[in-house]
Formats: structure tokens, C-alpha cells, sequence
């Protein structure tokens, strides 16, 4: 992605000053009595998050996979926010089995009081042709597919929480890539057809096959946002869907991309924007006022023709992701991976 840095040579996330983030929070309304669950949040966007919705009064629940970095994300926040309620349940997203398992702690510890938020933020980008232990690509098994049955499973829980506390919210997190390479949403990227998916190529902005995968993930994140709101405006539901992209925001994100050969140069990220600026889409559609179902926020300063820096704002999404033939296929394929989801 660019011509510069070597692969292996982008060790961590470029230091970039915060701009706007803490005047964004202090304009954020309080949490207080409210559950959140933030997917991948070790580090960058999630554990910016879940910091700044801990400060809000939020009951935050984090879903990672089990490893030293999770332990150690959970102590760090507890020192930021002294006498927050945090909570980790262990959820790897390459592992259907092991969402499942998650989906029933979490049913068990919120069956009565219901849940606020679910924050579908984990992802990956650029990694190599292969399937998880299921046969899905790697990609869209983390970035869609486990998120879609971390939904379904969690679904009534956020029906609860609605009706307790008047709305709920399901936050899907996508990126500029959604619109690039331009290439329909196609159903092959959503079967068992991991390590079947055009190899390891990788070239610049977005280019070669590994970026064609997550384009497909990232573009799956704002169709399955659009399905939803279908189906829960059919349902007079309380529930929210929305969806968000973080610009170009300096994170670990980078890092292990470049590190498995996805990513081999790096000179576009001195134009990024801290992981706390980053952060701030994720955070208005977690929490922010005036939000509505089907809307989706970004940064509103451009850069190489993509909203890459700033505060965030609601923006229409483009054509390629607005295709209601892609909602019904996208849903259809994902049932065929994750069981009958129905709202309503």
C-alpha cells in the first residue's frame, strides 16, 4: 500500500497527536446503567472505545480471544477508569463454536436486564488466503460471518434492553475499503471456500487479492447494516443498526498486516489520525444523540479522495453498498453459515 517502508519494517502504530477526541467525549451523553459489548478491543478503535464509554458510566463487556494481551487490556482499563464496571468474556471470532459458547455466558449474565449496545468491532484486513477451522476465509469469518451469529444469538437480549430502556444499538464497524476495488458483493466470499479465494497477492491501495477479501468483508459490514435496518423497520423494532468507518487511523491494525506481508509499504499512515480521533465514529454511533437507524458515520476531512481525518459526520453510502439484491443474498449466505436469523 504505497512505496516506502519494507515488510516487517512497520514494528507499531505511527505516534500521531489527538486532535479532537476529548472535546468529541465531553459532548457524549452519560452511559450510566447501560451494557456494552465491544469485539476486539485489546487495542486501537475497541479499546479506545471501551475506555471512553467506561468514563461514561457504561457497563463495558469486553469479546476477545483468550491471551495475555486481553488480560492485560482489561487491568489497563480498570487503572483508567478506577471503579468502572468491566467485564471480558472470551470470544474467538474464527470459531463458531467458541461464539456460540460466548453468546451463552453472556444470555446467562443479561437474561434479565438485556444489553444496550453490541459494538461488532473486531476485524482484520489483508491477511492470507485461508480458511478457519469452520472453512470460511479468515476475513470474512472474522470481519462478517461471526458478527452476523454474535448478532442472531444476542438478538433478544437487545430486544430486551430496548424495551427496558427505550432503544438499542447494533454497531457495525466497516472502513473506506467497503467501495474499493469496486467489485459487487459476491457470494463465493461467503462460503466455505477459505484458501480457495485468489492467493496472497498484494499491491498498492488496495490492490491484489488479500485487499479484494477484505473489501468483500468490509463491504459485507454496511450491506448486513442496511439488511438489518429492513428488517427492523418492518418489525416497528426498537433496535438500531448502524454503521461507522474510522478513516485512516494509526493502529495495530497496520502492524499485523504489514507483519504477515499484506501491507509492505507503509508511507500513506503519516497521514493518519491517532486511534482516539479514530474512534470518534464508533463512539457517536455507541453513543452519540440524534442517531437513527441505517446511519452511517465517518470522518468528514479528505485525503487521496477517502474521508481519512476529523470529526465525524453522517454521510450516504455509496451505490455498490446499496444494492437490496446484495441485502438478501448476504443474508441468505450467512444463514446458510450461522443459522435462521428472524426479527420480528
Amino acid at each position: 500500500m504505497g512505496c516506502g517502508a519494507s515488510t516487517g519494517a512497520y514494528k507499531e502504530p505511527r505516534k500521531v497527536e489527538t486532535k479532537w477526541f476529548h472535546d468529541f467525549c465531553k459532548n457524549l451523553p452519560s452511559m450510566e446503567g447501560k451494557v456494552v459489548l465491544i469485539t476486539g478491543c485489546t487495542s486501537g478503535t475497541g479499546f479506545v472505545a471501551a475506555s471512553a464509554l467506561l468514563k461514561k458510566g457504561a457497563h463495558v463487556v469486553l469479546l476477545n480471544r483468550k491471551s495475555s494481551r486481553a488480560e492485560e487490556a482489561e487491568k489497563k482499563l480498570l487503572e483508567e477508569a478506577p471503579g468502572s464496571k468491566v467485564t471480558s468474556v472470551e470470544c474467538d471470532l474464527q470459531s463458531f463454536e467458541n461464539v456460540r459458547s460466548a453468546a451463552a455466558k453472556l444470555k446467562e449474565m443479561f437474561g434479565d436486564s438485556g444489553i444496550d449496545v453490541l459494538c461488532n468491532n473486531a476485524g482484520v484486513m489483508a491477511l492470507e488466503d485461508k480458511a478457519t477451522t469452520d472453512g470460511y476465509d479468515v476475513q470474512m469469518q472474522t470481519n462478517h460471518l461471526s458478527h452476523f451469529l454474535l448478532t442472531k444469538e444476542l438478538f433478544p437480549l437487545l430486544e430486551k434492553g430496548a424495551a427496558q430502556r427505550g432503544e438499542s444499538r447494533i454497531v457495525n464497524h466497516s472502513s473506506a475499503a467497503r467501495a474499493g476495488p469496486s467489485k459487487p458483493l459476491d457470494a463465493k466470499y461467503l462460503g466455505q471456500n477459505g484458501g480457495k479465494l485468489g492467493g496472497n497477492g498484494s499491491s498498492m491501495i488496495f490492490g491484489g487479492a488479500r485487499w479484494q477479501r477484505y473489501h468483500q468483508t468490509k463491504l459485507a459490514n454496511v450491506v448486513f447494516t442496511m439488511a438489518l435496518q429492513d428488517r427492523l423497520n418492518a418489525a416497528n423494532s426498537k433496535v438500531k443498526a448502524l454503521v461507522c468507518a474510522p478513516g485512516l487511523a494509526s493502529t495495530n491494525l497496520q502492524v499485523t498486516t504489514n507483519g504477515s506481508g499484506g501491507m509492505s509499504e507503509t508511507w500513506i499512515m503519516k497521514y493518519a489520525q491517532s486511534a482516539e480521533d479514530g474512534t470518534m465514529p464508533l463512539l457517536q454511533c455507541c453513543a452519540g444523540s440524534g442517531v437513527a437507524n441505517g446511519d452511517f458515520y465517518e470522518p468528514t476531512k479528505k485525503k487521496f479522495g477517502m474521508r481519512t481525518t476529523g470529526p465525524p459526520a453522517k454521510w450516504p453510502l455509496e451505490p455498490i453498498c446499496m444494492k437490496e439484491a446484495d441485502r438478501k443474498m448476504l443474508w441468505e449466505e450467512s444463514e446458510k453459515a450461522c443459522g435462521e436469523f428472524k426479527i420480528g
